[in-house]
């Protein structure tokens, strides 16, 4: 089984819909994706942009594992970014967003050049803290009302990895 990441791009819309439409209850309260063509259209804009990043990660038969977004990269002395990321439906729970992460954060240490990542998540998404930590993120810290995300400030957990830390 190969795993293989790509940028999002028009050509994806059906597809990430439907993937999006499958995958409501695997989201809960924790992100809330592009959901409709024109949210979808304001994503494709947002990550046009040189400082964001958005990946949909395959299976070799084609299939989506997920999406894997690099967000807001600071340049000059701070070289950082936020990542972002959900699974989708039937391919969730299987261990496939662990390679494909992988594969994202090898490249923003690598082609994007940064020096930094880090992760903000709800304390209630076990497997989501289970996963970067696994790629060996630590946990850096607590912020109360964090993001807002379904219409409610949410608490998040900050979790980080540098260049140094990914290539050790």
């Amino acid at each position: 089984m190969s795993i293989a990441i790509s940028a999002v791009c028009a050509e994806n819309e059906a597809q990430f819909l439907a993937a999006v439409t499958r995958s409501r209850s695997l989201f809960k309260d924790w992100v809330a994706p592009p959901s409709t063509p024109e949210q979808f259209a304001e994503h494709l804009t947002k990550y046009s942009a040189d400082n964001n990043f958005s990946y949909l990660a395959r299976m070799n038969d084609g299939s989506l594992i997920g999406c894997i977004n690099v967000d807001e990269i600071v340049r000059g002395a701070f070289q950082s970014a936020f990542l972002g990321y959900y699974a989708f439906s039937p391919n969730h729970g299987q261990g496939l967003m662990k390679p494909a992460m992988a594969l994202v954060i090898a490249l923003a240490f690598g082609k994007l050049e940064l020096h930094r990542l880090e992760a903000n998540i709800q304390p209630g998404n076990i497997a989501s803290i289970a996963l970067v930590k696994s790629l060996g993120f630590r946990r850096e810290g607590y912020s109360p009302r964090y993001l807002k995300i379904a219409g409610t400030w949410q608490d998040h957990e900050h979790y980080a990895i540098t260049a140094e830390e990914w290539l050790a």
